[in-house]
């Protein structure tokens, strides 16, 4: 089932749907049991798609596909690389990543997300599925000049509109083996699949689980695969992951 959160134009608030047959049919409570909609179905081309969820922190890993860490020129790491992104970089389909005027690279980064369920903390990997809500596209847009001149990732991964995601969630996916796709303007720029990840979704969940209590629609990204690259105003940035759908985005100067 796709789970999405909506607009309609006739509405201050956003609601919770499912897509069935092409229309979104409004759910009565959110994933998480909070009351947001009448139980009404609309036609998917008259709403505005929003981010599937406003996580309070979207925790990222950085070089898990070896291909990726062999671009880079980097080693493979012993365990997990993660950072963090704020809620402020969220945005939803179609809208406009802002490329800052202080970076002369910013690319574009292919991710499977996953989005959690419960509140988790210290999880076994017995319990991962049971907490994780489903599956979402996401592209972890980077500074690329920045994060190589600062040497830790945070100012080049947290301008707002550096966090797209969407379009939905997806809660049948099969996260061991699914290929994550990125276009530009049409062109395939990256390709690869789940199956490459050095630290596969569950190993990443009780690592991170450790670390942070994790909430209830915070996202966890899974990192990119190779053929990362940079992005310029005018361009419309497309991230695919199978089973999911496809996340656009178009490209503008601050």
């Amino acid at each position: 089932m796709k789970i999405l959160r909506f607009l309609h134009p006739e509405r201050r608030t956003p609601s919770w749907g499912r897509l069935l047959e092409g229309d979104v049919v409004e759910e009565i409570t959110s994933p998480f049991g909070k009351g947001t909609g009448r139980g009404a179905r609309f036609f998917l081309r008259d709403l505005r798609i929003l981010p599937p969820v406003r996580p309070s922190k979207i925790v990222a890993v950085g070089l898990n596909y070896k291909d990726h860490i062999a671009e880079l020129g980097q080693s493979v790491p012993e365990n997990p690389i993660l950072f963090l992104k704020p809620q402020t970089a969220v945005i939803g389909p179609k809208e406009p990543i802002l490329l800052p005027p202080c970076s002369s690279r910013v690319d574009y980064e292919a991710e499977l997300a996953v989005v959690m369920k419960r509140r988790a903390f210290r999880l076994k990997k017995s319990e991962v599925r049971d907490y994780i809500l489903g599956y979402t596209c996401f592209n972890d847009v980077t500074a690329r000049d920045l994060q190589t001149k600062d040497g830790q990732w945070t100012r080049a991964k947290s301008f707002d509109t550096f966090a797209p995601l969407g379009p939905w969630i997806e809660d049948e996916l099969d996260p061991e083996d699914c290929t994550v796709r990125c276009f530009v303007n049409g062109t395939l720029k990256q390709e690869g699949n789940t199956r490459m990840l050095l630290f596969p979704v569950e190993e990443l969940i009780v690592f991170i689980s450790e670390i942070m209590t994790l909430l209830p629609g915070d996202v966890i990204a899974t990192g990119t695969p190779k053929g990362v690259g940079p992005l310029a105003p005018g361009d419309v940035v497309e991230v695919e992951v199978e089973g999911i759908g496809i996340l656009q985005n178009p490209v503008a100067a601050r």
